[in-house]
């Protein structure tokens, strides 16, 4: 393993035992295996571009994970219920990736103050939101692209505004079933459709 693919590693390590901001230099080049200090500078640029490009990687793990969660076919369910196992596999997978979701906060709260850190987010997200949308079974429209990013939009929202909640509140994580019930709710209450 070469210096830029150790300091990955030691990148990765880091943001997963002290997170963003508490990462040091020195954290990353002992956990990189005393690779020197100055190899950050020549193949990043910077310490915030380093930890930037290690979270990326474990964002994509995790999203070949929840691809392969969310994989196994439910073609004999109803939708209403295809729904509900998806965000239940959905869930389970980020909820056992609650410190790499934790890191991400952290980013995203700072993401101003770091503006490449802040590109590279912006980047992913279109890419986010497509995954989003294929995995939970929903078509990419070419022909209707408004609707389809305003889905993908309101499940990245979703997704992550739950992630929120249960760092906040990891006793009472929303079901699948639970989600499919409200989208019903919502769906009859913006109908005028009495219950």
């Amino acid at each position: 393993m070469g210096n830029r693919e150790s300091l990955l590693a030691g990148a990765r390590k880091c943001l997963q035992t002290k997170g963003f901001a508490q990462t040091t230099v020195r954290d990353i080049t002992e956990a990189a295996g005393g690779v020197s200090m100055a190899a950050i500078g020549y193949h990043f640029g910077s310490k915030e571009a380093l930890l930037t490009e290690a979270l990326v990687q474990l964002t994509e793990e995790w999203g070949r994970q929840v691809e392969d969660a969310l994989s196994a076919s439910d073609e004999q369910l109803e939708p209403a219920a295809r729904f509900a196992v998806a965000w239940d596999r959905l869930l389970q997978s980020a909820l056992a990736n609650r410190r790499l979701w934790a890191v991400t906060f952290e980013v995203i709260a700072s993401a101003d103050q770091v503006p490449a850190v802040r590109e590279r987010i912006l980047a992913g997200l279109g890419q986010a939101r497509d995954g989003l949308l294929q995995n939970l079974g929903h078509p990419l429209d070419a022909d209707n692209a408004e609707s389809t990013w305003a889905v993908g939009s309101l499940y990245q929202a979703l997704l992550t505004g739950l992630m929120a909640q249960s760092l906040i509140d990891p006793d009472h994580v929303v079901t699948g079933s639970q989600l499919a019930h409200a989208f019903a709710e919502i769906g009859r209450h913006s109908a005028g459709r009495p219950r």
